[in-house]
């Protein structure tokens, strides 16, 4: 099964971003429904970002690749289309 593995901080706007956009883009390609997604909130799994290369949260992993960085003052829109080019590539 694709998976992807998602680092996230449980009172981030950019996070809040991420989830409604991954729910909004598997309602609408049912593709998606088959990728798991595994989420880790950084501060209570300190341990699970060792090795792991990134300043912002959310970020995207697919294995050790790294997908997607949030970046401070990225738009709902940009968080949405580098979330589906994160699912379009373990899509393959």
């Amino acid at each position: 099964m694709k998976k992807l593995t998602i680092f996230h901080l449980d009172d981030c706007p950019y996070c809040r971003n991420a989830r409604k956009a991954l729910a909004e883009l598997t309602a609408e390609t049912p593709k998606y429904n088959g990728i798991s997604v595994e989420w880790i909130e950084e501060s209570r799994h300190p341990e699970m970002t060792e090795g792991r290369d990134y300043d912002y949260v959310p970020t995207i992993y697919a294995g050790d690749q790294k997908l997607y960085e949030a970046r401070p003052g990225e738009s709902y829109a940009e968080c949405k289309a580098n979330v589906k080019a994160a699912l379009d590539a373990v899509i393959g």
